[in-house]
């Protein structure tokens, strides 16, 4: 598999490359290379915690952006073993593929599983508009939820987006009435619904299905009114400044946990999800079910009671 590498994990790349070449020498001559391999295996990491350790706020937004951390579609396969049905369109103007809904089923459990997905290469990306969703996506987001209600079937929401696409078109067909309606609304779904950032959870694109009784991030992702990028070019009409706007805005799962805006943090594989994908989607796999069961046992009534609460208390304001 060729794995792409950022800029801070380059000194992971050339001792993958002698464990490769160690792994391949014994297969191909019979040579006895096991304890190489797994003092190569010992060094790789060690030098993965040693870079993880000091990972700066920036460092972390990279690895939610990496290019072999797996998306939403990935996830879906995974969880239901291929077991899903992805559902398309909005009944009303044209289907989204930034935004995909899937019925599936995860270990004998009904899920309705929804979230952005970006692509896997160029010509993806641009078919799925780099996982920003439009007015139809958000639609067809807020359509599948109501069908889940109806037949009884819990909502998981994947987060991984930029922000919804900014474009005329996009505000022509009423992007912020869909995003706002499906905030309104997923505070009246009756059934449980689980929030999960896998990668970025930018902006109005992130609340569009981001409502929910349970709130959890990957170790490696951020969830922020804006993007960095995007907060430096207001306050210093520059990109340049993207790092110290990163640290200031506090949109890493760390900082969340401690302002009590999200519940929980999922921990990746050593180095990110990119790196074990599989351990990545058990660990996934284990919070969803894990909080199914708690959630499932809680009254219709106290369900939207505690979420309505879960989000009024967030944030610090006084009233005169």
């Amino acid at each position: 598999m060729t794995r792409n590498y950022l800029d801070f994990e380059t000194p992971l790349q050339e001792i993958e490359c002698v464990l490769q070449k160690c792994k391949d020498l014994e297969e191909k001559t019979g040579v006895d290379t096991k304890k190489v391999c797994e003092d190569l295996q010992n060094a790789l990491n060690s030098k993965i915690s040693e870079i993880h350790n000091g990972l700066s706020t920036w460092g972390k937004i990279e690895l939610s952006r990496h290019p072999d951390r797996p998306y939403t579609l990935h996830y879906i396969e995974e969880l239901t073993g291929g077991n899903f049905i992805e559902l398309h369109g909005d009944r009303k103007g044209k289907e989204d593929k930034a935004m995909v809904c899937a019925l599936g089923i995860v270990d004998g459990q009904s899920f309705m599983i929804i979230g952005q997905q970006k692509g896997v290469n160029t010509q993806m990306r641009r078919e799925r508009n780099f996982g920003m969703g439009s007015p139809e996506g958000y639609r067809k987001a807020f359509k599948n939820m109501k069908l889940a209600e109806k037949f009884n079937i819990p909502i998981v929401c994947l987060i991984d987006t930029p922000g919804a696409y900014p474009g005329v078109e996009a505000e022509k067909f009423g992007q912020g009435e869909a995003i706002a309606r499906n905030i309104y609304e997923m505070m009246n779904i009756t059934v449980p619904i689980q929030i999960i950032v896998i990668g970025e959870g930018a902006s109005g694109g992130a609340l569009g299905i981001g409502i929910g009784d349970r709130f959890m991030m990957m170790q490696y992702t951020w969830y922020s009114v804006i993007s960095p990028e995007s907060c430096s070019s207001i306050l210093w009409r520059s990109w340049e400044h993207k790092e110290k706007a990163a640290d200031a805005l506090k949109l890493i799962p760390e900082d969340l946990l401690n302002q009590k805006i999200i519940d929980e943090i999922i921990e990746e594989p050593l180095g990110g999800a990119h790196r074990d994908p599989k351990k990545a989607t058990d660990a996934l796999k284990e919070t969803i079910l894990k909080n199914y069961k708690t959630l499932s046992k809680i009254s219709v009534e106290e369900l939207l009671k505690n979420r309505r609460k879960k989000y009024l208390d967030i944030g610090i304001f006084s009233e005169s």
